[in-house]
């Protein structure tokens, strides 16, 4: 329990219709007592004036107290509503200060809501997580986090985790009730159940965080293969230079753009060839390195001087690395000197063709690129996430999976136990069961002041 009380102006600087105080912590009756002076119950709006620490009115507003436990930080919260100017505020704030009042750190009312057991840590990043939406679906998706989707999904994981565990541990400690998890078929089918789910919830946490955060769309290609053009129609304005000279992008172009609420983050890239001045060249490499960072490649072809080929031809040209193929989508573009129609190959997927110029095909890649991210047109059931919910959910599954392989080559109970313990541990980081102090503060230091 925190013995100190926190205040913080919990709106926007600048000047504003209403400005908000926002106070936690077993003072708030008091400060109530000598700032109002009046008396609150608890959950009404009371309009009254405010004073200062020598008794003259500073401000008129509204005052609002919730008892405890029934605020949202769980302790005796008092809000006062008052103008949005800034010099009001701050005589408000010196007031409290004076009064012996602690200024709050970043996300310290909601860091107090998740150690009182008013949400879990996935909620209360969640609120975060919709402040900062740069879109609807982003807004919506951290909202569903908020109300517990993502923490329901989590916790009816750990909870097939629990019930696994135990069943392995009886057969391990009590070897005389005969249970042979080896030969019944249990286990196993189990744990191919918890690798399913589990490989299901990094999908959509995934999506969760390309939601969150945008996806980084990397466009490469040979030079004039259209790259800017391509880049200018996504944009829908221009923003880059388009010319016949070969060459004319030497560095990285950057645009963030909306498709029906999916935040992209456009990359256009150096023109890849080895004949290429000191400028160019780092250019170039300034290009791979966008690549690497990518969460999708658009290699784009001069479908008029190249014609078709497979995607390996064309990447080795590039000197494109291997390992990186499995998030290309190859475009042929300028099909409208071709007279080609736009579609997509629908065997693999990988195969758009489109005109940047006329706009053919655009539609075709937009859709592409919505399936990629596994958008549909609801984000029912879909939640914000973050990553280090990711690399959260990647360690629970590499353990349930090093487990499974521990029982069928080695048949070790014990250490399918183990392995199913940590899996937990994991899952548990997620929302704060399981973590570590240091990691709640770089979490909570992230939000805003009065969040």
């Amino acid at each position: 329990m925190n013995t100190d009380t926190i205040a913080a102006i919990a709106t926007a600087p600048g000047r504003g219709g209403v400005g908000i105080i926002r106070i936690s912590g077993p003072k708030c009756r008091d400060l109530a007592d000598k700032i109002l002076k009046t008396s609150l119950k608890p959950r009404f709006a009371q309009y009254c004036d405010f004073f200062d620490i020598e008794g003259k009115v500073v401000d008129k507003g509204l005052a609002l107290f919730f008892e405890n436990p029934h605020s949202f930080t769980g302790e005796d919260v008092l809000e006062l509503q008052g103008h949005g100017g800034p010099i009001v505020l701050d005589l408000l704030m010196e007031t409290l200060l004076s009064l012996g009042v602690r200024q709050a750190r970043p996300g310290e009312f909601s860091e107090r809501a998740f150690l009182n057991d008013k949400m879990d840590l996935a909620q209360a990043e969640a609120i975060a997580d919709l402040i900062d939406a740069s879109s609807r679906q982003a807004a919506r998706s951290a909202l569903n986090s908020l109300s517990g989707v993502f923490s329901t999904k989590v916790q009816a994981l750990v909870e097939s985790l629990i019930n696994l565990r135990l069943y392995v541990e009886s057969a391990i400690d009590f070897p005389e009730e005969e249970i042979d998890f080896l030969s019944d078929g249990h286990v196993a089918s189990k744990l191919h159940s918890l690798i399913d789910e589990t490989s299901a919830l990094l999908k959509q946490a995934n999506q969760g965080v390309l939601l969150k955060e945008g996806m980084k769309v990397a466009i490469v290609g040979k030079p004039n293969a259209g790259k800017s053009s391509l880049l200018n129609a996504l944009a829908e304005k221009d923003v880059a230079i388009v010319t016949d000279i070969a060459g004319t992008t030497r560095d990285m172009l950057r645009e963030h753009i909306q498709i029906d609420g999916m935040p992209l983050h456009i990359i256009d890239t150096a023109g890849l060839r080895d004949e290429a001045d000191i400028v160019e060249q780092i250019g170039i490499e300034r290009a791979r390195k966008a690549m690497e960072e990518a969460d999708r490649i658009l290699l784009l072809v001069d479908f008029a001087v190249e014609g078709k080929q497979h995607l390996d031809t064309y990447w080795s040209d590039l000197g494109g690395d291997s390992t990186l193929k499995n998030k290309v989508t190859l475009i042929y573009n300028k099909i409208d000197k071709n007279r080609v129609s736009s579609s997509i190959n629908t065997e693999n997927n990988e195969e758009i063709y489109i005109s940047a110029q006329t706009g053919e095909g655009l539609n075709q890649l937009k859709t592409h690129l919505k399936a990629v991210m596994g958008l549909q047109n609801t984000v029912e059931g879909q939640f914000s996430a973050r990553r280090r919910h990711i690399q959260a959910i990647e360690t629970a599954l590499q353990s349930i999976r090093h487990g499974e392989r521990a029982l069928k080559e080695h048949a070790a109970g014990e250490l399918l136990a183990e392995d199913l313990r940590m899996a937990q541990n994991s899952l548990n980081e997620i929302t704060g069961e399981f973590s570590a102090d240091d990691l709640l503060g770089r979490i909570f230091s992230s939000f805003c002041i009065g969040k």
